[in-house]
């Protein structure tokens, strides 16, 4: 799954990056992003591709409350073109969620607390999540006032993550964000096998502090490398 992530560069320099139009919006950059907060997503819309910002959370069309979203943070890739909740957007409203980094945790043999892991690109690029976004508007809410949402597709762990999680969010590389954004294709199959584990040497781990399991806590120490414990295998700091 993907749980919390880090979103700290520059807006117009990950506009660039991924040959978008700048967001409308600016946010303050975060290295806790959680479920519920608001994220940059790169889409399509009326043919241009351009940053916007969405709800993280995916609040699909015919939800009675926007806090269904706060279960829908991460959508599977198995099965995705066949669930009630994401089918639609599969099929019609795709995204891709930058982000410079995310956070996994590893369960560690006889100790109640999980031990957190910044997982980033191994050349410090944006990583592009695969997503997809959603409109909602509730009977309260004035005709022009919708909520924007989205969600990090998962699918199973490749070599690298397999030791943290079973699960890692889909890494779409360049070459495919074309295929992926095109509001036309709603070839599903063809889709579906876009979402496959990134590969074993695109992302290195990095073991961290405790502190990132509170919400509240910010701030670049949140990514800075801890010593490994005794029990641990894994190497210090970031990966081979």
């Amino acid at each position: 799954m993907c749980g919390r992530f880090v979103s700290v560069s520059p807006p117009d320099e990950v506009a660039r990056y991924f040959d978008a139009l700048p967001p409308q919006g600016v946010l303050e950059p975060n290295w806790n992003v959680a479920p519920t907060d608001d994220a940059y997503v790169v889409l399509v819309d009326d043919g241009e591709r351009r940053m916007a910002v969405h709800h993280w959370g995916l609040v699909p069309f015919w939800a009675k409350d926007p806090s269904v979203g706060s279960r829908m943070i991460n959508a599977r890739a198995e099965g995705l073109a066949d669930k009630g909740a994401f089918k639609r957007a599969f099929r019609e409203r795709r995204c891709l969620v930058p982000v410079d980094g995310f956070y996994e945790w590893q369960a560690v043999p006889g100790q109640k607390a999980k031990q957190p892991y910044f997982i980033h690109r191994r050349d410090d690029q944006p990583l592009a999540f695969a997503g997809l976004w959603e409109t909602w508007r509730g009977a309260e809410r004035a005709r022009d006032d919708r909520l924007r949402s989205a969600t990090i597709i998962t699918t199973t762990a490749n070599e690298t993550m397999a030791p943290i999680h079973d699960r890692m969010p889909v890494v779409l590389p360049a070459s495919d964000w074309d295929e992926w954004l095109d509001p036309d294709n709603a070839d599903v199959d063809l889709l579906g096998r876009l979402l496959v584990p990134a590969p074993a040497d695109l992302l290195v781990l990095r073991r961290v502090g405790s502190a990132v399991g509170n919400v509240r806590n910010d701030g670049p120490r949140l990514i800075e490398a801890v010593a490994p414990a005794e029990h641990d295998s894994l190497p210090f700091g970031d990966g081979p």
